[in-house]
């Protein structure tokens, strides 16, 4: 009964295939330095991919992108199919319309439960101002109404 933010969570693999996940365990740790945090399941099948490499993105998700946000949490398919982004520095997928997003280093791991939680240095960020974020709830979407 906790509501939170959707985010997708990209980088690019050794091999140079993107991968990216559907996530809403993403949380701030620190202003300075400035860190964050997502938790991935140990039997994800993108665990080794992110465990190795160097950089990821956290796409925060618009009010307008649930679509997005269930297309990366299929486990079949295509998840990078039809979706426009660029490059970031450290090379993991910045999504385009995404609210906001941050590029991170992977600065450390800690395994707790079934559970991953990594925690990424943020080297760049962006926002779009005044984009309504998606929002997650009772296992619906939903986009935000101001009070």
């Amino acid at each position: 009964m906790f509501a939170t933010g959707v985010t997708i969570v990209t980088a690019r693999a050794s091999d140079g295939t993107f991968i990216g996940l559907t996530a809403n365990s993403f949380n701030s740790v620190s202003l300075t330095p400035p860190l964050v945090l997502w938790s991935l399941s140990r039997s994800a099948g993108s665990m080794a991919a992110f465990s190795a490499g160097s950089h990821y993105a956290i796409n925060i998700l618009s009010a307008d992108q649930q679509a997005l946000a269930k297309q990366f949490a299929a486990r079949d398919g295509d998840r990078f199919a039809g979706v426009a982004f660029t490059l970031g520095a450290g090379g993991a997928p910045l999504l385009h319309g995404a609210a906001a997003t941050f590029e991170c280093f992977n600065r450390s791991r800690y395994e707790e439960g079934d559970h991953v939680i990594f925690v990424g240095e943020v080297e760049a960020c962006m926002h779009h101002a005044g984009a309504s974020p998606l929002l997650f709830h009772g296992g619906k979407f939903y986009a935000e109404h101001p009070l």
